[in-house]
């Protein structure tokens, strides 16, 4: 595990579990948890559709081990980039309190990005056919 992975999970897990009784709105979050937390909340929206078009472009090129073995690899080596590039922007902004949005929001950002990268490569066609799940979101 990277240096900073176990840093910024430890992080936006206890932030989530923070929540109070009542239900955040996340559009009305103005303090410092409440940031973090609802940003905590959109890395895991980004994570699970991540998941979800990884585990499609592994199904769909599973008659191709050497394929699959590849995809694996580069999500492994991408994981890697993603912990150290957003554990920097943790680093950068260290001496505020912004900087575990800031860290959480890049990790966000990348796994939009990848996402996009896995539908793009291995989920659509090079003909007219329609791609195997819709485009996902970059934004």
């Amino acid at each position: 595990m990277h240096k900073y992975t176990g840093l910024i999970l430890l992080l936006t897990l206890g932030l989530m579990a923070a929540t109070s009784a009542d239900e955040l709105d996340c559009d009305k979050a103005v303090t410092t948890p409440d940031v973090n937390h609802c940003a905590g909340l959109e890395l895991q929206a980004a994570e699970d559709t991540m998941a979800e078009y990884l585990a499609a472009s592994l199904e769909r090129h599973g008659d191709d081990p050497e394929t699959v073995a590849a995809i694996r690899q580069a999500q492994v080596s991408w994981q890697a980039y993603r912990d150290d590039h957003c554990g920097s922007v943790f680093t950068y902004w260290r001496g505020g309190t912004i900087r575990t949005v800031m860290s959480i929001t890049c990790s966000e950002r990348l796994t939009r990005q990848r996402t996009h990268d896995l539908w793009i490569s291995f989920l659509t066609h090079m003909d007219s056919a329609p791609p195997v799940l819709p485009e996902p979101d970059i934004q």
